[in-house]
């Protein structure tokens, strides 16, 4: 209980188990109580996430090189609550009216409660600010030069990454756009996760041993393959 409730003191466990019927003196509880190094003041960065994780979009930007030398700008947006990548897309120079029109295409059916992470970067300029207040979106900023709070995405980058970008040579945007939107639809429909109990973001259901054999599908350019049952 101490364990599940770090903000829980002695008397207020004690309390809990004399609800539930037990009986047993405060001082016991205090004497093997856990011991605290560092007491929190206030909710933790994690919990706030964890807390607001449904409806939060997190959102970030990286570079990939070229063929020759020229240097690309991909944006993504993930779904918190899922890991679902929502939207994607690349461009040679990420101007304000550019980002500012991305958040339409993510936010594309808006509800109340959504929200946006993001960090400090100065390509988020007045037209996008402006864009966020217009479609009603909560702006969280992380600190500066903390990128481990906006661990989701930082992750879904060194993800594509090692899965898929660093065995590719990329020519030009187009190529791009293309290695990134076969590696999207592999990481939605077919990846497992760890923390989605090794499901996918779109749901993969289980197919029992009567779907018929296992035959193997590949994705990203041969890269992956995705192991599935079908009827013979």
């Amino acid at each position: 209980m101490a364990s599940a409730n770090p903000l829980w003191g002695a008397p207020r466990i004690h309390g809990e188990i004399l609800a539930l019927g037990l009986r047993s003196s405060e001082a016991t509880f205090s004497r093997y109580m856990p011991k605290r190094t560092r007491r929190s003041r206030g909710q933790t960065w994690k919990a706030f996430i964890a807390n607001h994780s449904k409806g939060l979009v997190a959102v970030d930007f990286f570079v990939v090189p070229t063929a020759s030398f020229k240097v690309l700008y991909v944006f993504l947006a993930i779904a918190v609550d899922t890991r679902r990548m929502v939207h994607f897309n690349v461009c040679s120079m990420p101007l304000d009216a550019w980002t500012a029109r991305q958040l339409t295409e993510i936010f594309r059916w808006v509800s109340e409660g959504m929200a946006l992470l993001r960090d400090w970067g100065s390509v988020y300029a007045s037209g996008f600010r402006s864009r966020l207040k217009s479609l009603g979106i909560r702006d969280i900023m992380t600190q500066a030069r903390s990128p481990w709070q906006n661990g989701y995405v930082e992750r879904l980058i060194g993800s594509i990454r090692r899965e898929c970008l660093d065995h590719v040579i990329v020519f030009n945007e187009k190529h791009l756009m293309r290695a990134m939107g076969e590696n999207v639809r592999y990481y939605n429909e077919s990846r497992t996760h760890l923390g989605l109990d090794k499901a996918s973001p779109d749901g993969r259901a289980v197919e029992p041993l009567s779907a018929g054999p296992i035959k193997s599908r590949p994705e990203v350019g041969g890269l992956h393959h995705h192991d599935h049952r079908e009827a013979a």
